[in-house]
């Protein structure tokens, strides 16, 4: 499993998810909380959005997070309103590469994915199959995820919804019900968890799902107000009110501050571009 972390918001400093706060992303990197496995050094990536640019900008590399020397120079110079940041524990089997690395990116569409798709393998040609020719030619690695992003941006496709955060909600619905259809069919027993984030950089969509035991899921964890800071190494968020606004959607919390509450199992995040939360089921 993997880590991550989605920051949507006034404009932040990188290093105020990656390296300043008591349980930054870094730190994730090589002490993760709340999962059985503590290591995540199998490479990381972030992408962010940058002021008149609708593609995401990425750095990602194979080496552990916390030993990488550009990440920590990076984060302290670069801002933005919409970051995703990973770092990576291969599931087994799976390639360390950088095509591997999240997050994965598509045009203006990027995302990431803690979790795994049971019983990939014997699923993936029979996926790939459903695929578009688009959707099937930009995939670059092997994971699951990236796969599965792929089934989700052909869904995004042909979705009825408005554009924004409801059409990318409707969307992956289906690709969930396509790929748990998949792996019942072709791998009986394994499961599917999808902790995951899509974004175009204005919207967004979180998400907490499993199709097999919801004490098993994932930790996902929401954070909202007004804006994040981080003061000599002292991270918090500004409670809610009038001006700014703030949302960080993460693995675990980031700081110890209080206003960190989970995602219920199997329900979705909808993130519109003014911020007012949509919290629904699957």
């Amino acid at each position: 499993m993997c880590r991550f972390t989605f920051y949507r918001g006034e404009p932040i400093a990188l290093g105020a998810l990656l390296t300043e706060p008591a349980n930054s992303l870094i730190r994730q990197s090589l002490h993760a909380h709340e999962r059985a496995e503590p290591l995540n050094g199998d490479g990381f990536g972030v992408a962010w959005y940058a002021h008149g640019d609708p593609i995401p900008g990425r750095f990602r590399s194979v080496s552990p997070a916390w030993s990488n020397e550009n990440l920590v120079d990076l984060a302290r110079v670069t801002h933005s309103t919409c970051v995703l940041a990973h770092v990576r524990a291969a599931t087994p089997g799976s390639p360390v590469s950088l095509a591997n690395c999240h997050p994965f990116r598509r045009d203006r569409l990027a995302f990431m994915h803690n979790g795994h798709i049971g019983g990939f393998g014997a699923i993936r040609r029979a996926l790939l199959a459903e695929l578009s020719d688009e959707a099937f030619a930009a995939i670059g690695g092997t994971t699951d995820s990236e796969h599965f992003f792929a089934m989700w941006t052909d869904e995004l496709e042909h979705a009825s919804a408005p554009p924004g955060s409801a059409r990318m909600a409707a969307a992956l619905r289906v690709a969930m019900r396509r790929v748990t259809a998949l792996v019942e069919r072709l791998a009986p027993g394994d499961a599917v968890l999808l902790n995951a984030v899509f974004t175009d950089g204005r919207e967004a969509l979180a998400c907490r799902y499993t199709s097999g035991d919801p004490d098993r899921a994932n930790t996902l964890y929401l954070h909202r107000g007004r804006r994040y800071v981080c003061d000599d190494g002292i991270c918090r968020m500004l409670e809610p009110g009038t001006g700014d606004a703030a949302l960080l959607v993460s693995s675990e919390p980031l700081s110890s501050d209080p206003g960190w509450e989970p995602v219920p199992v199997n329900h979705l995040v909808r993130i519109p571009a003014d911020l007012r939360l949509v919290v629904e089921p699957v």
